[in-house]
């Protein structure tokens, strides 16, 4: 949790310079997306990259917030704004995201913790649930 700002400004200086190829989660071998979500106050869009959980044809996200007590601001702009695009290797697919709550949320908790156990840290660090969100191809 300490070098997150490291991690962040590394894979943002990563995105840029291979144009959306390459990210420090991918490098790891991990699953990873850019999501450009619109800004609940601004109205500007706003993009960050995630690791993400790949879920049938869905992208799974996990708002850890890298453990910090807050939701990450993207979560927010998600509540506010369900529409979203997500980025591959550069390629952009438009998706509608939903936050999971009660018993859906419980069995895709299940989930994310064999996927990526250091969930189950970053919510000890943060001490509060971390919200799910389900994003879906919006042309489905």
């Amino acid at each position: 949790m300490r070098t997150s700002r490291f991690v962040v400004w590394a894979d943002k200086k990563l995105h840029r310079a291979f144009g959306g190829r390459v990210s420090l989660v991918a490098l790891a071998g991990l699953p990873s997306l850019r999501l450009t979500t619109t800004g609940r106050k601004s109205g500007l869009a706003r993009s960050t990259n995630l690791l993400y959980f790949p879920h049938g044809g869905d992208f799974v996200l996990t708002a850890s917030n890298w453990g910090r007590p807050n939701d990450p601001a993207w979560a927010l702009n998600l509540r506010a704004n369900p529409k979203a695009e997500v980025a591959f290797a550069g390629r952009p697919v438009e998706v509608v995201a939903r936050e999971l709550t009660g018993d859906e949320y419980m069995a895709m908790w299940a989930e994310l913790l064999e996927f990526w156990p250091g969930y189950a840290m970053e919510q000890q660090e943060a001490a509060r649930p971390l919200p799910v969100f389900v994003l879906c191809r919006a042309d489905r």
